[in-house]
């Protein structure tokens, strides 16, 4: 069989499979799972036999990935493994998705050989042995403790500037550092650098193409650490003399609140280094701005898009002449972006991602982190030779849309223009980068209640508040799938409360009667729910800014919970525009009939075309038609005694025409053979007629009465007749069905016992053979069967119905389109 196509039909096989497993898993709901193993044990043995059989496939496969990688293979002993060792597998398949990418490229030509003749392979680059286990969160003092400049986690104004001086200066420092009114409403410093880097001009040899030179091989040479000031003036003194640096930051999030830059990595072409900044005299090191802000030297980065504001939050150092390679990656459609895929294309070395995640506030830094370290910048300058001549080779300087240099070059220089702006979180709206708006716009399907978007709303603020008190993340205070789950819960009490927090979470466990006073103060003020705080937020409160729909800051406060939900219906769509989706919308139509409001999706505060909304709009109101004939009603006089029926009618406008008229017997009959259907559709001009009832209007009334019940009871026969016949002939049709199978059967026994006598010998059937040993037994036993008679089962129509199979399942719905179908 062809390779290729055996391969093709394999692959088709498992896809096919993948389908149905995920068309089935998403049938049942993950919640349903403990309650269906409960009701069913065959449910349960069946899931822990399927769980164990996709486990152990899985660790089949990394094992394969992992031996085809030379990396150490996660154990997966059971399903918790998987959340436990989720970094490794991620690990695992990032290197064998890479190998394929390299692969691919090697196949299609896409990796060269090297000018000087050196294939990929002679240039290998060889790492340390690295060690078995990677510190995540070590147990070590707080650097920030320590710091002469200590981070500020309850500031009272806009974050301001570290600079005390501005080396490259084309505007005086005092000059750039003023305020402005930014996009959220709040007043900000601006990028004391801003002029330097709009007006500034990139070298000249950045648009030629020359010979990438080679790093110097890792395994002769090493990197110097640096951790005192006096070795950061000496590194100064060497790193004015380059044309190129590369720079690299190692940051920590997860014991400090606004973040640790914790190394910044520096690498020329003939040195690397290492530079220690936890260091109390940490932001004495914005003295290199005089190499970073200079716009004649290239400071090459990869994905710079946090370091920029990390290195002006801790270190006062700000970049002019960025070359972000990420951004020429993006250019140059490369299959990956990621550094440790330009590493392995262009340098030939394989980067242990391991570290990535690592507690780099280690101190001293084992052999193994610094030769990570070490190696993004060491290789960075030879990858960016490379794909800087790839750029230009191209690029089309005289037309803009394929000059792919001068755009990389463009991205880079506004990326070096981003600031840092101080994390807000607004306790009663949720809004700033540390606020819990934005979380519950994406996870809206939570659909909180009351008093359960209340605990929410507290734990999420009290868990804010204590990790500024306490300089932590506020993950590490409490997770935000533990906060839902609590809010979700809704704990009656504080113990309740308490055995909801998790065993990590070791600052919120001991102040859980803080928590929960909180709590109750938050519930008892009859907060909005989700739905109802969503509500609030219409299209009336949006405005336009630069043709992006904003919400006001008017709202200073959540809404309050008054009734029902309700929105202003607008005179326009937010959607649809113009246009009339159906009659209900057509402005023709008039009456303010039916409330019609509509509630409003949270993603329609970000639709483009909000220019009609209006803050503080009044819901419009649709336009009353007038009537064509006003009619007044007319009094009839009524004996006192009469009897007299109300009906609806028009005014009566003489006696004949009275006559010609329907009885109101016949209108009362035609509106119950109906249904009632006609008595909600009603004249605008309908009056209530009030009139005495002759007898012999009773007499016809109650004749057609009998005669509709009994048209009523000979059509319920005759369809009660034609529903026996049609039964009858079903059973008629299912016991010849059955007959004939019968039949069959015992043709098929009569031949197969012809057939065997053909044959003389006739195997000894030791199964009927009566037993020796036990023959009283044996004869009990059939004894015990002939006494025993079938049970009666008064819930069964027939003994002789034959097992009915199961209703076929209805079609899945929602998951292909019919429209189109032929």
């Amino acid at each position: 069989m062809d390779s290729s196509r055996d391969f093709n039909s394999l692959q088709e096989g498992i896809q096919k499979s993948l389908i149905s497993t995920v068309k089935s898993a998403n049938r049942i709901a993950s919640q349903d799972l403990s309650f269906q193993r409960t009701i069913n044990p065959d449910v349960a043995e069946q899931l822990d036999e399927k769980t164990a059989r996709i486990l152990d496939l899985s660790t089949r496969l990394l094992n394969s990935a992992a031996r085809a990688c030379g990396l150490k293979p996660p154990k997966l002993e059971d399903v918790e493994d998987v959340d436990m060792n989720w970094r490794p597998v991620v690990d695992v398949v990032d290197s064998i998705l890479e190998k394929a990418d390299r692969a691919m490229d090697e196949y299609t030509g896409l990796v060269k050989q090297r000018e000087n003749g050196d294939s990929d392979s002679n240039f290998k680059t060889r790492q340390t042995k690295s060690t078995g286990k990677v510190i995540r969160n070590a147990n070590v003092k707080k650097p920030q403790l320590d710091f002469q400049v200590r981070p500020n986690n309850f500031p009272d104004g806009p974050w301001k500037p570290l600079l005390t001086e501005k080396p490259h200066a084309k505007v005086p420092l005092d000059e750039s550092l003023v305020t402005f009114i930014g996009d959220n409403g709040t007043s900000q410093y601006k990028h004391p650098y801003e002029p330097e880097i709009s007006s500034m001009k990139y070298p000249d040899r950045v648009f030629r193409t020359m010979d990438p030179i080679p790093p110097r091989p890792a395994a002769t040479t090493s990197a110097t650490w640096v951790d005192t000031f006096e070795g950061v003036v000496g590194m100064l003194q060497e790193l004015k003399e380059a044309k190129e640096i590369a720079v690299d930051l190692e940051h920590h999030d997860f014991r400090t609140y606004i973040g640790l830059v914790s190394l910044l990595q520096i690498s020329t072409r003939e040195k690397d280094w290492i530079v220690d900044t936890l260091k109390p005299w940490r932001h004495k090191l914005q003295v290199l701005n005089e190499v970073f802000a200079d716009p004649n030297i290239v400071k090459v980065f990869h994905g710079a898009y946090m370091d920029m504001v990390w290195l002006q939050r801790d270190l006062g150092l700000y970049v002019n002449g960025l070359f972000d390679t990420f951004f020429a990656c993006e250019a140059l459609n490369y299959s990956s972006r990621s550094l440790a895929f330009l590493l392995s294309k262009f340098a030939n070395f394989e980067a242990d991602k391991r570290y990535q995640l690592a507690d780099w506030r280690i101190r001293p830094l084992p052999q193994e982190m610094m030769y990570y370290a070490r190696s993004d910048t060491h290789y960075l300058l030879y990858i960016y030779d490379s794909i800087r001549n790839d750029l230009v080779q191209c690029s089309d300087r005289s037309d803009p849309d394929k000059d792919l240099i001068s755009r990389v070059l463009e991205k880079s220089r506004e990326l070096s223009l981003s600031r840092y702006e101080n994390l807000e979180a607004n306790g009663e709206t949720g809004e700033g980068s540390r606020g819990w708006f934005n979380f519950v716009l994406k996870n809206s399907h939570l659909a909180y209640k009351s008093d359960q978007f209340a605990v929410f709303r507290a734990l999420w603020n009290w868990r804010d508040a204590t990790a500024r008190k306490e300089d932590e993340n506020p993950n590490f205070v409490l997770g935000s799938n533990n906060l839902t789950e609590i809010a979700r819960v809704n704990p009656p009490d504080a113990k309740a409360l308490h055995s909801l927090l998790p065993l990590t979470a070791s600052l919120a466990r001991p102040r859980v009667n803080e928590i929960w006073s909180l709590v109750q103060e938050q519930k008892a003020q009859a907060g909005p729910s989700l739905l109802q705080f969503f509500s609030s937020r219409d299209p009336a409160s949006i405005q336009h800014k630069n043709g992006i729909p904003r919400v006001t800051k008017a709202q200073s406060q959540t809404p309050r919970q008054d009734g029902q939900v309700t929105a202003a219906k607008l005179e326009r769509s937010q959607l649809f525009g113009d246009v009339a989706v159906s009659s209900r919308w057509d402005g023709t139509r008039g009456g303010i009939g039916a409330q019609e409001d509509h509630f409003p999706f949270p993603w329609q505060r970000f639709v483009e075309d909000a220019a009609d909304a209006v803050v503080g709009a009044e819901p419009a109101q649709e336009p009353v038609l007038a009537l064509e004939e006003p009619v007044e009603q007319e009094i009839i006089p009524v004996a006192e005694d009469e009897e007299f029926t109300l009906r609806r009618g028009r005014k009566r406008k003489s006696e004949a025409i009275e006559d010609d008229e329907p009885t109101s017997s016949e209108a009362d009959s035609a509106s119950d053979g109906e249904g009632g259907v006609q008595g909600d559709v009603v004249d605008s001009s309908a009056v209530i007629e009030v009139e005495a009832e002759e007898p012999s209007s009773k007499a016809a009334k109650k004749a057609k009465r009998l005669e509709k019940k009994r048209k009523r009871e000979e059509a319920k026969a005759a369809q009660k007749q034609q529903h026996l016949e049609l039964r009858t002939k079903r059973q008629e049709e299912r016991l010849a069905r059955k007959e004939q199978r019968r039949n069959q059967q015992q043709a098929e026994a009569e031949a197969e016992a012809e057939e065997r006598t053909k044959y003389q010998a006739v195997p000894f059937d030791y199964s009927k053979a009566a037993s020796v040993l036990h023959a009283k037994r044996d004869e009990a036993t059939q004894s015990a069967q002939e006494e025993k008679k079938k049970a009666f089962d008064p819930y069964a129509k027939t003994g002789d119905d034959e097992i009915k199979p199961a209703r076929r399942m209805p079609p899945i719905r929602g998951e292909k389109s019919a429209t189109f179908k032929k």
